[in-house]
């Protein structure tokens, strides 16, 4: 794997010229260490190393293998885009997002590594950016190697990163329009989180966009400020209105069998093409029949 970028400006150290480009300390130090080459106007460098203006200049990595512990599945997976950075797909509700003690073998990871597999993609191991809970629907994004999510992952572009969720409630909200901030922690060691006062800030903002619903049903369209497990469920369980199908926080099970809650829409900058790319994943079956009135 090689990345390369055009240098423009005064001269600058090899280091600074990567760590401007999301490169991380950890990365450099490898590539220091043997694994992997600097590269300058395609050719491999060494020692003090200085960009000049108009170089071309970055790194060589080993592709990334497959992971030999995590199985292939070659279920049906929806592709929503790829390129030679990212995936983005369509987790149905139902999938567990990566292995664990209940299901080591079909999973979202297992079917991503299968289709890796088929295509023969270069690198093997798929680094999720997102994920969903298992019975939440929607999009995922997937970082094809670890220089895109180290990249993504610094707080200049992860705050630029918009996720939003449409979920379905008996009664409705009021104010119809409104942000949550309140923290969020875990109770003993159960699955289960509550807002609580020594948990994680936790900021979720949310819209009504449909009352009027069949068995008063109201749909609300979220965004997540901060990423916290179970985010959403336990906010809309502390404002009294459980997302419908969701068990673990007391929703009621009579319309759907799962919880109502799909990751609609995804938004990043993509520092590689420097553009923004946007997506959104159409409503299921079982949610369109939420919106009935």
């Amino acid at each position: 794997m090689q990345l390369t970028w055009q240098h423009q400006g005064e001269p600058i150290s090899m280091k600074r010229f990567l760590t401007n480009h999301g490169i991380s300390m950890r990365v450099i130090k490898t590539i220091k260490q043997g694994n992997g080459d600097f590269i300058v106007n395609d050719w491999v460098e060494e020692g003090v190393i200085t960009v000049y203006d108009g170089d071309v200049a970055g790194l060589r990595l080993p592709d990334e293998t497959p992971d030999e512990t995590v199985a292939i599945s070659h279920q049906p997976l929806e592709v929503m885009y790829e390129d030679d950075n990212w995936l983005v797909v369509n987790k149905p509700a139902g999938l567990t997002s990566v292995p664990g003690p209940s299901n080591r073998t079909d999973t979202l990871v297992n079917r991503i590594k299968g289709h890796f597999e088929a295509e023969q993609a270069a690198n093997q191991r798929p680094h999720l950016v997102t994920r969903l809970d298992r019975d939440t629907s929607g999009i995922v994004l997937v970082a094809k190697h670890r220089i895109a999510q180290g990249i993504l992952s610094a707080p200049e572009l992860a705050d630029q990163m918009v996720k939003t969720y449409d979920a379905w409630i008996h009664g409705t909200l009021t104010p119809d329009k409104d942000t949550i901030d309140q923290p969020i922690g875990r109770v003993d060691d159960q699955p289960k989180r509550e807002v609580v006062a020594t948990g994680q800030r936790a900021i979720t903002k949310y819209q009504v966009v449909g009352t009027g619903l069949a068995h008063d049903v109201s749909r609300v369209q979220l965004e997540l400020v901060t990423g916290r497990t179970h985010q959403i469920r336990v906010h809309l369980t502390a404002l009294g209105h459980p997302l419908l199908g969701d068990e673990l926080y007391g929703g009621d099970l009579e319309l759907i069998d799962r919880q109502a809650l799909h990751a609609t829409t995804l938004q990043f900058f993509d520092p590689f093409a420097q553009q923004q790319l946007s997506f959104e994943a159409p409503l299921p079956a079982d949610l369109q029949q939420l919106d009935q009135r």
